[in-house]
């Protein structure tokens, strides 16, 4: 998807028809910037793209239900309509695509905002637009799916919510739609619907035998469904609660009295935390030292009994060689020894060469027994020191735990301190907390009971589905029925290990890049991790022990853009050879005030790396995160720049420029008349 332009009519601040903004897409020049104040209608661009292409605003965006521009409608008169519209132009696979949403306010004793319409054209070979066969929103959620839209049109201030907990099954959803995982999905879907119909054509021709166990498998299969699907509620239920729980602690941090100790239980809670991971850590490296190391504690009788028999054997000259058999066969063959002698079969000097034939066969045998006491010896080396791993770890182990207690503890403190507060209000939030708490609780528990009820239900799935096979199936139609139910599931488990794959080397692909993005930016030594949710972590290495971050907005700022683009970039190089993902490599970004909190290392560091992430970028920014060394950087990318000047009707505002090549430009100005607007000037460049 490259976008070619945009236009803009009577939408919020900007009156009447805008220039139209063309967006630059050059290989070397592919940013486009809009320099605005606050207020000035930076959000509202950003916000033009989403509308008019999936009807969505941004979290910063208030006020949706008045998009028609205040003027225009204060001079329009009573009973009159007032139309207010966004047009988008884009090239997607060859094609040129020009999108336009609109909607009207009605002027009368209130302003009556109406629903928004979506019209779509295609252009054909012969230059002539053309209504497209299909429903515009398909086209567009075949070309960028809605559920993505947030990763290529976003507020830079709030892009750390990609890394709030409470987003971590959208992220997971989108970035599997990214991956042409649905599309596998609705594989598996269709091949299991295919094989229930096949099921239930075998059950009217099966014997009475066969029918009875195709009924047991699907009363299993339809448990199984049951519980997957409470799976997914308990997902999404777990992930509101989490959102509760952060929002009720946030609120103790307001409430006097309860603050101190709020600021202790996270510190607190982040200890407990730290120890988990720690704990987790302990028990899976001493889980590997036993499943790998673990068979040495068995040998050493084995060990002393093997060195005994080689003792036993070199005593009786049994292991003595040196000469190979090779060598002998030498001497025999060309009938002379190494002293000169004559080897004629009958003599003795043959006898005596020949007698070494049998000393020579062990010669092999003692090479073999001496790499193997070499061998027996670094075994019995491995056993003082897996014990010596074993108790280190035991012992990390048991003071994790320990540490985990007392912090618990005084967690359990703090909360009835809090329960017992003279103030009603903290009371009140404490017990709202224990309430979401012991809810998170039960959904936890209920999770992992499902957990083994879903595996042992496909254990007997499984056992079921081969009985079913084994069954006499005497008549042909039973027969050929049959097979094309192991035809299916062999499909189904086949797709199904597929797409587990898939899904494993795209998200360890994912991760390394994310490394290598966020590596670039930060200062710091922290390493993102991505779960097999497509959660997203930062850690650190201490003692060369991983422990979670808790991130600075900064850095989570830093975080979701690595992921951003990440994922771009993966997905960019998965479609030269993937056919189930989106059929284009070209994205784009539109981001508003990426550099707003971010300090000057993070901003150049930033600046540098965001027009290499998409193949081409729209950031919006205000006159102070440009200047300095995000001009710098970015200079050189820029194709297209455009200036959002402010008409301010506050009598006695202050004015404002900015200066670009030497050119003065208003940001903000004072209005010819009562009205607040906004005008977009093009910044004239020869490049």
């Amino acid at each position: 998807m490259k976008l070619i332009s945009l236009k803009i009519c009577n939408f919020r601040c900007f009156y009447g028809k805008m220039p139209e903004i063309l967006l630059s897409g050059e290989e070397q020049r592919n940013t486009t910037i809009i320099h605005g104040n606050n207020g000035s209608g930076k959000t509202t661009l950003l916000n033009a793209f989403t509308w008019v292409l999936y009807e969505k605003f941004t979290a910063a965006f208030a006020s949706e239900e008045q998009l028609v521009n205040k003027r225009a409608i204060a001079e329009a008169k009573q009973g009159e309509s007032v139309e207010c519209w966004v047009e988008i132009v884009w090239e997607h696979d060859d094609k040129r695509y020009r999108a336009k949403r609109e909607c009207r306010a009605y002027k009368g004793e209130t302003i009556e905002q109406g629903e928004s319409k979506l019209y779509m054209q295609i252009a054909g070979d012969d230059g002539r637009w053309n209504l497209p066969q299909q429903l515009p929103e398909d086209i567009i959620g075949r070309i960028l799916p809605e559920s993505l839209h947030q990763y290529f049109f976003f507020d830079g201030e709030r892009i750390e919510r990609i890394v709030r907990s409470d987003n971590k099954l959208e992220i997971a959803e989108a970035t599997k739609t990214m991956l042409g995982m649905k599309v596998l999905n609705r594989s598996i879907e269709h091949l299991g619907n295919a094989k229930k119909a096949l099921e239930e054509e075998l059950r009217s021709i099966g014997n009475t035998e066969t029918r009875q166990i195709l009924k047991q498998k699907e009363q299993k299969e339809k448990e199984t469904e049951k519980l997957t699907n409470r799976q997914t509620e308990i997902s999404q239920e777990l992930s509101h609660q989490e959102t509760l729980k952060k929002e009720t602690s946030n609120r103790f941090r307001d409430v006097s009295g309860a603050k101190d100790l709020e600021e202790r239980r996270k510190e607190l809670e982040t200890q407990k935390t730290t120890n988990i991971d720690r704990l987790k850590q302990s028990k899976e490296a001493l889980q590997k030292a036993i499943s790998t190391r673990g068979y040495a504690v068995f040998l050493p009788e084995v060990s002393a009994e093997f060195r005994a028999i080689v003792n036993d054997l070199k005593q009786r000259g049994e292991l003595t060689g040196g000469i190979s058999q090779e060598f002998v066969n030498e001497l025999l063959n060309s009938k002379r020894c190494i002293c000169g002698a004559e080897l004629h079969e009958g003599n003795h000097f043959h006898e005596n060469v020949s007698s070494w034939l049998d000393k020579a066969s062990i010669a092999a045998v003692e090479e073999t027994t001496i790499r193997t006491i070499a061998q027996v010896d670094e075994i019995d080396k491995q056993t003082p020191k897996l014990w010596e791993d074993i108790d280190k770890e035991q012992a990390n182990i048991n003071q994790f735990r320990q540490e985990i207690s007392r912090v618990e503890t005084q967690l359990d403190n703090i909360s009835e301190e809090l329960r017992k507060n003279p103030a009603e209000e903290i009371r009140n939030l404490q017990k709202r907390l224990d309430e979401i708490e012991g809810k998170i609780r039960e959904l936890t528990l209920e999770e992992g009971e499902n957990k083994q009820k879903i595996a042992d239900l496909n254990i007997e799935i499984e056992n079921l589905g081969k009985q079913i096979a084994k069954q006499e199936l005497n008549e042909a139609k039973q027969a050929i029925a049959q097979r094309r139910i192991t035809v299916t599931q062999d499909a189904i488990e086949r797709l199904t290990d597929f797409r587990y794959r898939l899904d494993k080397h795209f998200r360890v692909q994912l991760e390394k890049r994310v490394q290598e993005i966020f590596s670039s930016i930060s200062f710091k030594n922290y390493l993102p991790k991505l779960t097999d949710k497509y959660e997203l972590t930062l850690v650190e290495n201490t003692s060369g022990r991983e422990a979670s971050v808790a991130a600075s907005t900064g850095e989570n700022q830093i975080l979701s853009l690595s992921f951003i683009g990440g994922i771009i970039d993966r997905v960019r190089e998965w479609t030269k050879d993937e056919l189930m993902v989106p059929d284009s490599s070209t994205f784009p970004i539109v981001m508003d005030s990426p550099f707003g909190s971010l300090d000057e290392i993070y901003r150049r560091q930033i600046a540098k790396i965001i027009p290499k992430l998409a193949n081409q970028l729209v950031v919006l920014v205000t006159k102070t995160q440009w200047r300095g060394e995000v001009e710098k950087e970015m200079t050189n990318r820029i194709g297209k720049e455009y200036v959002l000047t402010y008409y301010s009707s506050k009598p006695d505002c202050e004015e404002d420029v900015i200066e670009l090549d030497s050119v003065p430009y208003s940001l903000v100005r004072q209005s010819p008349n009562e009205f607040e607007y906004t005008e977009i000037t093009e910044v004239e460049y020869e490049f």
